[in-house]
């Protein structure tokens, strides 16, 4: 597996680095710092307790959890989210709670959300009369397919 250096900083007494739960994971378990209350059909940012220096061409990713997902009301606002390389405040998850009733506390410590490197390259746009005729067109769109 390769491997990019990240330079990251630990801005929090009670951050913690980010870990892959099983050798070959792409995503690594993002920790929250402080307890958070998160009202019913409210959006709050999680906060981290860290800083990182992404490196040129890459960005990293932040993603839902599955467990997260499947067994809370909690949902990812935007995800995923992008830490661009240019990015040098906390990393801050914004969670939004989809129950319209339960309050949802979230606890220092818990793994809220994962975060995943990719690379980036840079568009070189090429402006054409119709792109119509290039490769092919699948058709449709927006749920064309079924589900």
């Amino acid at each position: 597996m390769e491997s990019i250096e990240v330079c990251i900083e630990l801005c929090h007494k009670d951050a913690r680095l980010p870990e892959y739960a099983r050798t070959g994971d792409a995503g690594m378990d993002i920790y929250a710092v402080e307890d958070c209350l998160i009202e019913a059909g409210v959006t709050k940012i999680v906060k981290t307790g860290l800083k990182v220096a992404v490196p040129t061409g890459f960005e990293i990713q932040i993603r839902p959890r599955s467990g997260v997902s499947l067994k809370t009301p909690l949902r990812l606002a935007n995800s995923p989210g992008t830490i661009d390389s240019g990015y040098r405040d906390e990393i801050g998850i914004i969670v939004h709670n989809t129950s319209q009733i339960e309050v949802f506390q979230v606890n220092k410590g818990d793994r809220i959300a994962q975060m995943v490197l990719q690379r980036v390259p840079a568009i070189a746009w090429n402006v054409v009369g119709s792109v119509a005729d290039i490769g092919w067109d699948r058709g449709g769109g927006f749920g064309s397919s079924g589900f």
